[in-house]
């Protein structure tokens, strides 16, 4: 039987032709809009998740140095000695702590007796000074008194700024005497988030926004839970509301052809639950990933081989515009993050640091009092021997001191030709305290191998170094051996840190790899960072094998 005759002719055979090829290109299109809107969004979540980290380490750096102060201060002798003589107030220690604020940047300082009373201040010195007021009310005053340390976010009853409350106890002759605090505004964090155009918020554990890029978004409530009732009372004495109200994120932040949500980059910060979250808005990475794949799929349907060559030759220039683009971004997130592992090792070895300057601040006492005796006694000499020591002492201070300024100055210097025992000296004199206290066995090269000069800069060479004495201190553990040698080839110095601990067995592959740590602490960027540093500088960090423990090889430019 013959088939029906087509009306037309050729040109219903066309006109069929051209609505099936319509169809297949707008069926075509909706397949490529899906698909890069998909790939959109899982790079627009890589990078929200990386640059979350890097604020998060940020953040982390600066409790970590604030959550030191009272611990130290609490076991200060001048300290527990005016709360045990229960004096009412503590002029000295009124300087002490202002001198102490400045040079940390610590909104206030202070010290409280057993009843919550303040006998001293770093803000004795304003309208709105601590010094008589009673803090008994304060959570963190009772949690300190009973758990032995605390903190809490609220809004000041006499500044009314908000801020973080970190608390220590004070004992004294095994009596609890007092608490000393420490409040940290956040005022410059907040700004330098706005100036960068992050939408930053930082929640508790129950989900109040604490900080925040935005001031409109300051104590509300990012979640409710129907079956928790809020203490209305405790709330308006601690963030001064007391009704919270939930926080309403605009949807999108920036506009966008394609309606989307905000990603939400959540980091945890080891500090009473709180957690940072980073919002962005993917709706102009989707719109350009969504034109893109149009273009290119238009380019496919009309352009010849040759249109498709040249297509793809721009392709290529744009895709080295955005790889030279995403290089200088990167780089500068590794300085931002080089600077917080700088910034979280100076938190780790402060405490051995203090150690380290109370020894030789002693000896001076010591001395100034013995030498004001052997001049009123008239002997000359042994007091000009006295106070000789004294300016032996004070150097030593200075040395130490001016380390750890150069340790924590940001941004990086020009390289320059130093003896290799300079970075070893430097590393030695941070870690000196834990090296003393582990009583690990420490082998050092011979003073001509440290005499070797290197083509470098000596601050991130110190930093790798430091990095990798750290790891191997927390791998050996007590009464273990760390050695450090040094050889040469051909260009470069050879400078090895090998340990007797356990080892790398099974975990070569991932030990240059972000965030891969076996620490429960840890971040797992610090042997990343130092990799990078070396590479920075010319050189190279590998881990070489070895029959027992781990073995680090730092390659060095010869001078």
């Amino acid at each position: 039987m013959p088939f029906p005759r087509i009306p037309g002719g050729r040109t219903s055979i066309w006109l069929i032709l051209s609505l099936a090829l319509g169809i297949a290109v707008f069926a075509g299109l909706g397949v490529i809009d899906r698909g890069a809107r998909a790939r959109a969004y899982g790079d627009a979540r890589a990078d929200a998740l990386d640059d979350a980290a890097i604020l998060a380490a940020g953040l982390q750096a600066e409790l970590d140095k604030f959550s030191l102060v009272p611990l130290i201060l609490a076991d200060d002798t001048e300290v527990r000695d005016a709360l045990a003589a229960g004096r009412a107030r503590v002029p000295a220690l009124d300087r002490r702590f202002e001198a102490l604020a400045r040079q940390t940047s610590a909104a206030a300082i202070y010290v409280m007796d057993a009843r919550g009373v303040t006998l001293a201040a770093s803000n004795w010195r304003l309208p709105t000074s601590f010094v008589g007021s009673d803090y008994s009310f304060r959570r963190y005053f009772r949690d300190a008194l009973a758990k032995g340390a605390a903190g809490q976010f609220a809004l000041g009853t006499v500044s009314r700024m908000p801020g973080l409350y970190i608390a220590q106890r004070v004992e004294a002759g095994g009596k609890i005497v007092g608490v000393v605090a420490v409040k940290v505004e956040f005022d410059t964090l907040e700004t330098n988030w706005r100036r960068a155009g992050a939408e930053v918020f930082v929640t508790d554990a129950d989900g109040v926004v604490l900080i925040t890029s935005r001031d409109e978004w300051r104590f509300h409530l990012t979640r409710r839970d129907p079956e928790v009732r809020r203490d209305r009372a405790l709330d308006l004495r601690q963030f001064g509301l007391a009704e919270l109200p939930p926080l309403r994120l605009p949807k999108p932040l920036t506009a966008g052809t394609v309606a989307t949500a905000l990603l939400d980059a959540d980091q945890p910060i080891r500090f009473g639950g709180w957690h940072l979250h980073l919002l962005v808005d993917p709706a102009s990475k989707a719109d350009a990933a969504i034109s893109r794949a149009r273009l290119y799929a238009l380019l496919a349907l009309v352009t010849t081989i040759a249109a498709a060559a040249l297509a793809i030759v721009l392709k290529r220039r744009r895709e080295a515009h955005a790889q030279r683009l995403i290089e200088h971004r990167t780089q500068d997130l590794r300085e931002q993050l080089g600077q917080a592992n700088r910034l979280a090792i100076l938190g780790q070895v402060t405490a051995g640091i203090g150690h380290e300057i109370n020894q030789p601040v002693a000896a001076v006492q010591v001395y100034a009092e013995n030498g004001a005796r052997l001049l009123d006694r008239g002997d000359n000499g042994e007091a000009r021997a006295n106070f000789t020591r004294i300016v032996d002492l004070a150097e030593r201070i200075g040395r130490i001191t001016t380390e750890l300024r150069g340790f924590a100055r940001r941004g990086s210097a020009e390289p320059e030709v130093f003896p290799i025992g300079r970075a070893i000296d430097g590393a030695l004199m941070l870690l000196h305290d834990r090296i003393e206290r582990s009583g690990v066995t420490l082998t050092l090269p011979g003073r001509e191998r440290c005499d070797l000069p290197v083509r470098a800069e000596p601050v991130r060479l110190e930093q790798v170094l430091v990095n990798l004495l750290q790891n191997a201190l927390d791998a050996i553990g007590a009464n273990g051996t760390i050695s450090l040698s040094i050889d040469a080839d051909a260009h470069d110095y050879l400078l090895r840190v090998a340990d007797n601990g356990p080892g790398l067995a099974g975990k070569e592959d991932a030990l240059f790899h972000p965030f891969a740590t076996s620490k429960p602490d840890g971040l797992g960027l610090g042997l990343v960072i130092s990799r990078d540093i070396m590479r920075a500088l010319g050189g190279e960090l590998t881990a070489e094998p070895t029959p027992r423990g781990a073995c680090f090889v730092m390659r060095i430019p010869r001078a």
